[in-house]
């Protein structure tokens, strides 16, 4: 994904819903990340944020676009943390 439209998408996320997000990563245990194919992980993260707070489809669109651009720094942080 161009830096560009990552940065249009960060533009258009609040800062409460990255932090969701970044907080869902850290929260979660770092071998099921590991086992996820990168799909699965886009798809776990999602739901884990919609059961925390509702999200209209521009979010959900916004989102997964933005966690499919950080799915190789996802996988980084959970290896780290192994």
């Amino acid at each position: 994904m161009e830096a560009g439209n990552i940065k249009r998408i960060l533009n258009c996320m609040s800062p409460f819903l990255l932090r969701q997000l970044w907080s869902v990563i850290d929260d979660a245990h770092s071998n099921h990340i590991l086992s996820l194919d990168d799909q699965g992980l886009v798809n776990w993260v999602m739901e884990q944020l919609c059961h925390q707070s509702p999200l209209d489809n521009g979010e959900l669109n916004q989102l997964s676009r933005y966690i499919q651009s950080k799915v190789n720094l996802i996988r980084d942080i959970a290896q780290n943390e192994s």
